[in-house]
This record gives structure tokens, C-alpha cells and sequence, in this order.
């Protein structure tokens, strides 16, 4: 599914990597260097011998400028795969956020109702505080989170987005 935003579609690249120092940096370099901003960036190793690592980007860009990052990011050398999931209508995403609201009476009742409808969890509460953990889709934890203000949001926390194509077969 394409999302439109104001800075063009948004994408989310599954990029394939050798699990080594420095290969980061150079993924970044390159969006850096030519102006494409992250919204979103997760790395994580996948293979059970620590060689490989998967590295999603979330970005925007009308598709002449997609088309460029996918060409120079498969260029780079410790780039084994790119994929955009945006390709694949079929794909599931995720993101983790921790939000702290602080707030008694009225405020709390009512972030706790709110933390309900979203399934929310309570990970941790004093007597003047909660930290719930949400996880979906980027709008539902933005759609929290907005919800929250009202109720004494202090701070937050997210882990940015993973998502991984539908199907039998791996990219």
C-alpha cells in the first residue's frame, strides 16, 4: 500500500547487509549526502552466524528519487538486497513506543480508558505516573500518542518501524 505524504510516497526499504562495523554509517552516508531524509531506521542481525543484518528505512520521496536511492544503496558494497516493501501490497508492519503520562484523578482514569481501546500495556506505574507500551502501525501509535497529550504526556520513546513482506517466501 502507498501512502502519499507531503514529501512525495512513503517507502519502507528492507535492506540486506553484511553484519560489520561501519555499514551504517555508509547506508546513512548516502541519504545524508544527497538530502533524502529517515523518517524510521532499525537494524537488527538475522542470520544465526551474525554475518547478515536487515536494516529498514521508512522515507518519502516521489518515485524518481525512490528508484535513485534503491539503485545506489544496491551499488554499495556491503549491500546484498534491496527491497521496497511498498512494492509488495502484502506486507505487515510494526512499532514499539513507550509513553509516559503522568497525571492523577480524572487524568489518569481517562489515560488508563484510552490505553484500553488502543491494548496498550502497563509496563510500569507509581501513584503519579504510567508507562504504557503500544505496539502496530506508525497512525496507531501517532493516534495514541496525540490521545495522550491530553491526559499528561511527559515523554516517549520508539523503536522506529520493522516490517517484513506476507508470504511463504523470504526477500
Amino acid at each position: 500500500m502507498k501512502i502519499t505524504t507531503e514529501a512525495g510516497e512513503r517507502h519502507v526499504l528492507a535492506i540486506t547487509v553484511d553484519n560489520e562495523a561501519g555499514v551504517l554509517a555508509k547506508i546513512t552516508g548516502l541519504f545524508t549526502a544527497r538530502g533524502y531524509n529517515i523518517e524510521s531506521l532499525t537494524v537488527a542481525d538475522i542470520t544465526a552466524d551474525h554475518a547478515l543484518s536487515r536494516i529498514t528505512i521508512v522515507t518519502s520521496g516521489p518515485p524518481p528519487v525512490i528508484d535513485q536511492i534503491i539503485a545506489q544503496l544496491d551499488r554499495l558494497v556491503p549491500v546484498h538486497k534491496v527491497v521496497d516493501l511498498a512494492d509488495h501490497e502484502a506486507h505487515v508492519e510494526r512499532e514499539i513506543a513507550l509513553v509516559k503520562v503522568a497525571g492523577t484523578g480524572d487524568k489518569r482514569i481517562e489515560a488508563l480508558r484510552m490505553a484500553d481501546v488502543f491494548r496498550a500495556k502497563v509496563v510500569d506505574t507509581t501513584l503519579t505516573s504510567f508507562i504504557f507500551e503500544i505496539t502496530g502501525n506508525s497512525d496507531k501509535v501517532d493516534r495514541f500518542i496525540a490521545l495522550m497529550r491530553e491526559c499528561g504526556l511527559v515523554e516517549v520513546g520508539r523503536t522506529g518501524v520493522v516490517a517484513i513482506a506476507r508470504g511463504a517466501e523470504a526477500l
